[in-house]
């Protein structure tokens, strides 16, 4: 499928995925899963923090394993001031990394990559401590936490500011740090089949060059409040598809996020 078609699909995907659903409300992140062929994720992690968002990765990667669904196991540390800017993806795994990314407008950005079967096959989740540097540890779990959800499949509680006690919302409560037993739910929901392979592990190439995403153009599909989506094509027919998390003021960013 070209880029454009894609483009196209994902458009309409977004544009969905923030319609009322009255029947089964949920806050899915479109039909974005990993491919498992026993309904479990279990999923490398690539540790690029530093010790000072170590705590908040730690916990958030435990939060997450909660889930009957969510297997996550650190394999790999390198928080080197440029892998950290870079944050390299790595096929069959996530990355989490902070660096200062700059004034650009956004304070978390997760990022997956969808093989040609539409599956996720890489994660990265990045926060960016030109904004979040100074944060409340509160604040600073709740974007890391919300990061880590994006890159397996859940969206957004809400966009209006209202809290569900959840990191999956977007809000500014302290008891929205973590996940809460809607999000294990919703994790539960997305992961009850089987897909034949699995896109999670697997070869473990790390990206360079052209091949990142970093270097491919991007396009803004939507807007809602503090939420952003772009889009760029991949190598080897994939797409990645970008959540952003604006900081606060930024509401009318239109440049890239990079």
């Amino acid at each position: 499928m070209s880029f454009t078609r894609k483009l196209v699909a994902i458009s309409a995907l977004s544009t969905l995925a923030v319609l009322p659903n009255l029947a089964n409300a949920d806050h899915a992140w479109s039909n974005y899963h990993w491919a498992t062929t026993t309904g479990t994720v279990n999923l490398p992690v690539v540790d690029s923090v530093t010790q000072d968002w170590q705590a908040s990765f730690e916990t958030s990667l435990s939060k997450w394993n909660q889930s009957n669904h969510i297997n996550q196991t650190v394999v790999s540390a390198d928080d080197n001031s440029r892998t950290r800017k870079r944050c390299p993806s790595v096929t069959g795994q996530m990355r989490v990394c902070n660096a200062y990314y700059g004034n650009n407008g956004w304070a978390g950005l997760a990022s997956i990559n969808l093989d040609s079967n539409g599956h996720i096959k890489l994660g990265v989740a990045k926060m960016n401590d030109t904004y979040m540097a100074s944060d409340t540890t509160a604040n600073r779990n709740h974007v890391m936490c919300q990061e880590i959800g994006h890159v397996f499949g859940l969206g957004h509680t809400s966009e209006d500011g209202s809290s569900q006690n959840t990191c999956m919302d977007y809000s500014n409560s302290n008891n929205s740090q973590w996940p809460n037993s809607h999000d294990y739910a919703m994790l539960a929901q997305i992961y009850n089949h089987t897909d034949g392979y699995d896109s999670a592990g697997g070869s473990s190439d790390t990206c360079k060059g052209k091949k990142c995403a970093s270097k491919s153009p991007k396009i803004k599909v939507m807007q809602k409040g503090r939420m952003q989506i772009w889009v760029s094509p991949g190598d080897d027919d994939s797409l990645w598809v970008h959540h952003i998390w604006l900081a606060p003021g930024f509401e009318d960013i239109v440049h890239d996020h990079e």
